[in-house]
C-alpha cells in the first residue's frame, strides 16, 4: 500500500500544476492500481496538500513581504484580495455541488472526454496572436480579472479538465501574459487546494484511522517533492514556449484512454 502511496503521490506532484488534469491521472492511475475505494478519495484530494506546501516554498518571499505588507502596503492588500476573490468561487461551487460531481462525474470515460476538449481550448487559444496580452504582471491584475480567473476556475470540478490548466489558459484568454495567469494559478491553488484537502479530511474523517497516518505522510512527502522539481522546471518552461505540447498530449491521452476502455482491453474501473 505505501509504493502505491508513492506512486500516486508522485502522480499528483507532477501533474498538479501543469495543464494536463491532476484529478484525471489521479482517477486513471488509481483504476489501474486498484486504488479507488472510498478512502482512496479521500487521499487523493489531501496529498495534494504536499503540492502546494511546494509553491508555498517556491514563493516564499513574495507571501511573506505581503503577509507584512497588509497593514501598510496598498500593493500588497490588493494582491491578497485578489487571491481571496478568485479563491470564493470555486470554495461556493465545491460546496453545493462537490457531492454531485463526485457520485456522477469521476469515471475514466468522462475524464478522457475532459483531456480532449481541453487540449482542443489550449489549441485554439495559443493560435491566438499575444497583441491581446493588457496584464503583464499579478501586480496588474485587478478585482474583476481575479473574480472572472476564479469563476473559470469553477470549470475545473470536472475531472480530467486541469485546475492550472483551467486557470492559466483562462488567464491567458482574458488578457493575462503566460507568466501573470501561471503565476497566479499557483498562488490560486494556496486556499483552494489546502481548503479542498482540509474540507475532505474533516468530512470523511470516520473512514480514516491511525493505521491510515504511514499512507497519507508517504503520499503527501512524494506529492512535495515531485511538485518542487515540476513548479522550478515551469516556470522557466513558461519563459520561453507555449502550451501546445500539452495540448496534443491531453488529446493523444484521452483517445487512448477511451480506445482501451470501449475495446475492453483495459477496464478502467470506476
Amino acid at each position: 500500500m505505501l509504493i502505491k502511496a508513492a506512486v500516486m503521490g508522485i502522480v499528483e506532484g507532477f501533474t498538479e500544476f501543469l495543464p494536463i488534469s491532476s484529478t484525471g491521472h489521479l482517477i486513471l492511475t488509481g483504476s489501474l492500481l486498484g486504488f479507488t475505494d472510498a478512502k482512496s478519495k479521500v487521499f487523493d484530494i489531501a496529498i495534494q496538500t504536499g503540492a502546494i506546501f511546494a509553491v508555498i516554498l517556491v514563493y516564499w518571499q513574495r507571501i511573506a513581504s505581503t503577509a507584512r505588507g497588509l497593514g501598510s502596503d496598498a500593493r500588497a492588500r490588493r494582491f491578497a484580495l485578489n487571491v481571496l476573490i478568485g479563491f470564493l468561487p470555486a470554495a461556493v461551487a465545491g460546496l453545493l455541488l462537490g457531492k454531485a460531481i463526485k457520485s456522477h462525474l469521476f469515471t475514466p470515460e468522462i475524464v478522457a472526454a475532459a483531456f480532449i476538449v481541453g487540449g482542443m481550448i489550449i489549441l485554439w487559444v495559443e493560435r491566438r496572436p499575444d497583441t491581446r496580452i493588457r496584464v503583464a504582471t499579478i501586480d496588474d491584475m485587478n478585482h474583476a480579472d481575479a473574480l472572472k480567473v476564479g469563476l473559470i476556475q469553477c470549470v475545473a470540478m470536472i475531472p480530467g479538465t486541469s485546475r492550472s490548466g483551467a486557470t492559466i489558459i483562462g488567464g491567458m484568454m482574458l488578457g493575462l501574459s503566460r507568466q501573470a495567469a501561471t503565476d497566479f494559478s499557483f498562488f490560486l491553488g494556496i486556499p483552494t487546494l489546502i481548503g479542498a484537502g482540509a474540507y475532505s479530511l474533516w468530512k470523511e474523517r470516520a473512514l480514516l484511522s491511525a493505521q491510515d497516518l504511514p499512507m497519507f505522510g508517504v503520499g503527501l512527502l512524494f506529492s512535495f517533492i515531485s511538485a518542487l522539481l515540476c513548479i522550478r522546471w515551469l516556470l522557466r518552461y513558461v519563459a520561453t514556449h507555449n502550451f501546445v505540447p500539452f495540448a496534443w498530449y491531453r488529446i493523444a491521452f484521452g483517445i487512448v484512454v477511451l480506445a482501451t476502455s470501449y475495446s475492453g482491453l483495459i477496464v478502467w474501473s470506476e
